[in-house]
């Protein structure tokens, strides 16, 4: 038996598993103790009543023989990919429904995606960045390379043209940063996907959370990203999906490497590993685009985003520094007198019983700093908004063991 050696490269534990197995002890060793969390960023709210009832109706049609549905498109069924470029073209956005694919969820498409590209590429992904970049990368023995986000650059890196890549990776809105790339901050990566012949991974999971129309939530906004990108989307943060699993993975049929269509690559490599969504879950998914479920899960994007305005609040008001939370559901703070990440969690953990995200787990860029999702319920980040803002962040950073000069 021989291992792929890869695998054993990855450095640690998944953040959120060590996040979860952390809460977990802490629990034991204090029972009936209260958790606040804002960590691990599953979300809260029920799914909408148009997609429970999308949803019920169609186990419904599985009854009977006229209506039952077996095996699917395994590109997706019609109706959920016409209703995903539906709702791209109100952005001007020409997305047709043969380029796109349904999908079991991002995190699993993005490491899906490493089939089509071949093991000796090197991949150029911005730091601090979601952990299943990196380590999808790790698995596939690719060689990568980092572009540092930090409080300067507002953590958005931008292309550098003497560093070659074959793959980039985007998040925008950024996890775990909140940071948003402008046109005119995509267009430089569409030019120099083009200059070195590379492909755009782009993860537009928390686009619907972007407040401002002069803000991309695409990046086949950009003209020529058909020709150089693949977009990833999931309904999970946007309706609720985490449990249901659903997402779209858009490959353009322009989009071609020495004469080779990526989309028919992607779809032969979904025919041998992928049977296809639940018939039930796309369709509802495809309710997610009805007018009733815009408007319903609108209701819900507005009230984590509430959510995230509370932490922010709170956190300026204790005095210390943080960014997102504006146009994406997280908050990204700047440790207190220079403490590292994983100590800051665990202070905030065993004094206050708030669990957060450590900026180390999303890279190098990110020690010192910490996430804060608001995926929570109300009532949980009422509560933990309050203990932030009556946070005496010198006595924290003493109680933590850290080098304070008052």
């Amino acid at each position: 038996m021989q291992l792929n050696e890869n695998c054993m490269r990855l450095k640690q534990d998944y953040l959120f598993s060590e996040i979860a197995e952390r809460a977990r002890r802490h629990l034991a060793a204090h029972p009936g103790a209260e958790l606040l969390s804002l960590g691990i960023n599953d979300v809260t709210r029920p799914l909408a009543p148009a997609v429970c009832a999308a949803m019920a109706a169609a186990a419904q049609e599985m009854q009977y023989p006229a209506t039952f549905h077996g095996y699917g498109d395994v590109q997706g069924e019609r109706f959920l990919r016409e209703a995903i470029a539906g709702y791209y073209r109100q952005r001007n956005v020409s997305i047709g429904a043969d380029d796109i694919f349904i999908g079991d969820g991002a995190k699993s498409d993005l490491g899906n995606l490493c089939d089509l590209f071949a093991p000796e590429s090197t991949v150029l992904l911005p730091d601090p960045v979601y952990p299943v970049f990196y380590d999808t990368s790790v698995m596939a023995g690719r060689t990568i390379r980092f572009l540092s986000g930090s409080r300067e650059n507002g953590f958005l890196p931008m292309p550098d043209d003497s560093v070659h890549a074959d793959l980039v990776y985007l998040c925008s809105p950024n996890n775990p940063t909140g940071a948003v790339y402008t046109r005119a901050q995509l267009r430089q990566w569409v030019e120099y996907a083009h200059a070195h012949k590379a492909c755009i991974i782009y993860d537009a999971a928390y686009e619907a959370y972007i407040r401002s129309a002069a803000l991309p939530r695409s990046i086949f906004e950009i003209a020529g990203a058909e020709t150089c990108a693949i977009e990833v989307n999931s309904f999970s943060k946007t309706a609720g999906f985490t449990g249901v699993r659903c997402s779209w993975v858009i490959v353009p049929r322009a989009l071609m490497q020495d004469g080779i269509s990526l989309h028919r690559l992607w779809k032969r490599r979904q025919a041998t590993k992928y049977n296809g969504t639940s018939y039930i879950v796309q369709r509802g998914a495809a309710a997610v685009f009805t007018p009733a479920g815009q408007q319903q899960v609108q209701r819900d994007i507005d009230a984590y985003m509430e959510n995230a305005v509370m932490i922010r609040d709170a956190l300026e008001v204790s005095g210390v520094f943080s960014t997102g939370g504006t146009h994406a559901p997280y908050v990204w703070m700047q440790c207190p007198h220079g403490m590292r990440s994983w100590d800051c969690f665990d202070s905030l953990l065993k004094r206050f019983g708030i669990i957060s995200a450590p900026g180390a787990g999303f890279g190098a860029q990110g020690e010192g700093w910490l996430r804060f999702s608001s995926f929570g319920s109300r009532e949980t980040i009422e509560k933990a908004a309050k203990r932030l803002a009556d946070m005496d962040w010198d006595a924290f950073a003493v109680f933590a063991g850290a080098d304070v000069r008052l």
